[in-house]
């Protein structure tokens, strides 16, 4: 029916009901023409290739590959073409990766013309890094450091320059590390916030909804992305009673002293 994949409605007489074994199987042949296409749109021409790694919520390691390259009528495009788990975040195995997912779809490193990671050393190393190894094998295979990480240390280093912004900075990192040191803190923080919201909703100072009141851990700040540090102050200040609830334990356990240095 053209319908998006949200909502259920598992009652017997739903006209929209399909098992989830099918559903799985629609999106999967979905996903499927989706990168045949973009393959296709691709053909025998240059392209360059970002990557970056990242885990999962399953803490299992994974790489992101997108491509880049100009379509029949000169638009620069971008296209995201698959995750690929890896068993480590090694130069090797990222290119190891990398050469089984363009042989699935019979893509040829001899056709890389440009490379954009971040600065890490298994990614642009000069010797062993995965841009060293590409360019073994394609040489005119170009690295670019990514813009986005180079904007997010540039933003960093400035910030950091600025005495009261970088104490900030540093303390509310400092109070991330520190809530999320242990299972028990984290739990402390946990069912603090369900109390704080259960009383506001009570007393009406917050509205109930689909969605609402679901932040129950504070978000840490990456030097890798630059918009991370701003998700770290909103759920700092959406849990900041529950923050202080957990800080008040730390300094009634003797531990005040981490809080301190």
């Amino acid at each position: 029916q053209g319908l998006a994949f949200r909502g259920h409605d598992e009652s017997v007489d739903s006209k929209n009901k399909v098992a989830p074994a099918i559903q799985k199987d629609i999106v999967a042949a979905a996903a499927c023409e989706t990168t045949r296409l973009i393959v296709d749109d691709v053909r025998d021409d240059f392209f360059s290739i970002l990557i970056d790694e990242s885990r999962d919520i399953s803490i299992k390691e994974q790489m992101s590959v997108v491509l880049r390259y100009v379509d029949k009528k000169g638009s620069v495009i971008e296209r995201f073409l698959g995750l690929v788990r890896v068993t480590n975040t090694s130069a090797i195995s990222l290119k190891l990766a990398l050469e089984s997912l363009f042989a699935k779809h019979n893509l040829s490193l001899s056709r890389v013309r440009g490379q954009g990671y971040d600065g890490a050393s298994n990614m642009q190393g000069e010797f062993n890094g995965l841009k060293s190894l590409i360019l073994k094998e394609s040489k005119s295979a170009f690295y670019v450091h990514c813009f986005a990480h180079q904007l997010q240390l540039a933003l960093v280093a400035v910030a950091n320059r600025q005495t009261d912004v970088g104490c900030f900075l540093s303390s509310v990192n400092k109070v991330s590390n520190l809530v999320g040191a242990s299972c028990k803190r984290q739990e402390i923080l946990r069912e603090s916030q369900t109390l704080n919201v259960y009383e506001a909703l009570k007393n009406g100072e917050i509205a109930s909804g689909s969605g609402l009141n679901q932040n129950t851990a504070l978000k840490r700040a990456g030097d890798t992305r630059w918009g991370s540090h701003f998700g770290t102050l909103l759920s700092l200040i959406s849990l900041f009673k529950s923050v202080i609830d957990v800080l008040e334990y730390i300094e009634e356990c003797g531990e005040l002293m981490l809080v301190i240095y």
